[in-house]
C-alpha cells in the first residue's frame, strides 16, 4: 500500500521562521514598521503552514495572536 494518500503537513521555510521571529522581536521592541516588513517577507506557502500550526496549537490565527501579544506588551509597559 502506498503512502500517496497520506496528508502532507505544510512546511514553514527556514527563512520564514526567521522573519516571524524578527517580527515578534520588533513588536516587543515597539517597532511596528519593522514588524510589518518582516511579516510581508514571509512566502505564501509558509504563511499557510504558520496559520495551520497556530490553529492547532493556539486555536487562533496570527492576527489574533499578534494583537494579544501587543496588548500584553502595552500592559507590561504601563506597569513598568
Amino acid at each position: 500500500m502506498s503512502k500517496q494518500n497520506a496528508t502532507v503537513r505544510p512546511r514553514i521555510s527556514l527563512m520564514a521562521s526567521g522573519e516571524l521571529r524578527d517580527a515578534l522581536t520588533a513588536i516587543e521592541e515597539g517597532k511596528g514598521p519593522a514588524a510589518i516588513a518582516a511579516l510581508m517577507a514571509i512566502d505564501a506557502a509558509s504563511w499557510q503552514a504558520i496559520e495551520h500550526r497556530l490553529a492547532i496549537v493556539v486555536g487562533s490565527d496570527l492576527r489574533a495572536l499578534l494583537l494579544g501579544a501587543a496588548g500584553g506588551i502595552q500592559e507590561a509597559q504601563a506597569l513598568g
